[in-house]
């Protein structure tokens, strides 16, 4: 594979929505970054604006999100972002928010694609790391979900996903699998919507999340399909699971090359596989305080 530059975006990009969990008006800026510097997400609302790398070192586990912590400070839900910045390959960019989690927009990521995309983006003289995956690496629960790293013989990175909620569901079985390049991720994936059961909206609802969400907002299933709501593509659901695999696979902080094959997975396993190629290609990293801690190739 060859070695790309680093890159970062060419001038400022903002968008603004309503966060999906708290329901407040966010604010959420986009900004240049020099080479190294990673992605870190800043909190703007809180004195001495504290900043999160965007690393799997500081995830916390949670339920149906990616979630970053750093001495106290929290940001909810950046998967969409990270695979938008991944996806567009901007690696250094300093995100900034006035919230505890980026606006929810339509539950995609394409206004943050797109606002990525009118900015520009333009390369650094510092080169991009990669970790090519060797040998199978697994991550697995014993709820029958799991991924896998493989290695392959072509450049770059695919991902697969195999979506199964089984006979039961009103979402039916199917997969998606695609190489993930700046073009596919903006005409095939960025698109793609979060999804959830009525039943399971409901029980959010219930717990104080997404007070101000319609079913305009994202999918929400019902026993006979989408709720007042129609699917961009029919395998949108297996597109936007994958959506999340590339947000979530960006908390290693270098390229990938590899086939990642998810069956059923959602973010905790995802952090997983990502913790564990890092312990398999462990001599391809080490710790640089100047980056907090962004994984680099020796």
């Amino acid at each position: 594979m060859e070695q790309r530059s680093q890159q970062t975006i060419a001038r400022e990009a903002e968008v603004a929505g309503v966060g999906f969990l708290w329901g407040a008006d966010v604010r959420l800026k986009f900004l240049p970054a020099e080479p190294n510097y990673g992605i870190q997400f800043v909190r703007t609302d809180l004195g001495n604006s504290p900043s999160v790398p965007a690393l799997v070192e500081f995830t916390v586990p949670q339920e149906r999100r990616t979630v970053i912590e750093n001495s106290g400070t929290r940001i909810e839900m950046i998967e969409h972002v990270m695979a938008a910045l991944a996806g567009l390959q901007v690696d250094n960019c300093r995100v900034e928010l006035n919230a505890p989690e980026p606006p929810g927009c339509d539950g995609s990521s394409l206004f943050f694609a797109e606002a990525i995309a009118h900015a520009g983006i333009v390369a650094q003289d510092q080169p991009r790391k990669v970790v090519r995956i060797q040998s199978d690496v697994v991550a697995a629960d014993d709820r029958g979900t799991d991924v896998r790293a493989q290695a392959v013989a072509h450049d770059g990175l695919e991902i697969t996903y195999e979506l199964d909620y089984g006979p039961d569901s009103p979402i039916q079985a199917h997969t998606a699998s695609y190489r993930i390049t700046p073009e596919t991720f903006l005409n095939e994936l960025a698109f793609s919507r979060t999804f959830v059961l009525e039943a399971e909206a409901d029980a959010l609802k219930a717990q104080g999340y997404g007070a101000r969400l319609t079913t305009a907002d994202l999918v929400i299933f019902g026993k006979d399909g989408p709720i007042e709501n129609k699917l961009r593509a029919a395998d949108e659901c297996a597109r936007h699971k994958l959506l999340d695999c590339i947000g979530d696979l960006a908390l290693i902080g270098c390229d990938l090359q590899g086939h990642v094959i998810a069956r059923r997975s959602g973010h905790r396993l995802n952090a997983e596989i990502v913790r564990r190629l890092k312990l398999a290609h462990s001599t391809h990293f080490f710790p640089n305080p100047e980056t907090n801690g962004e994984c680099r190739a020796a």
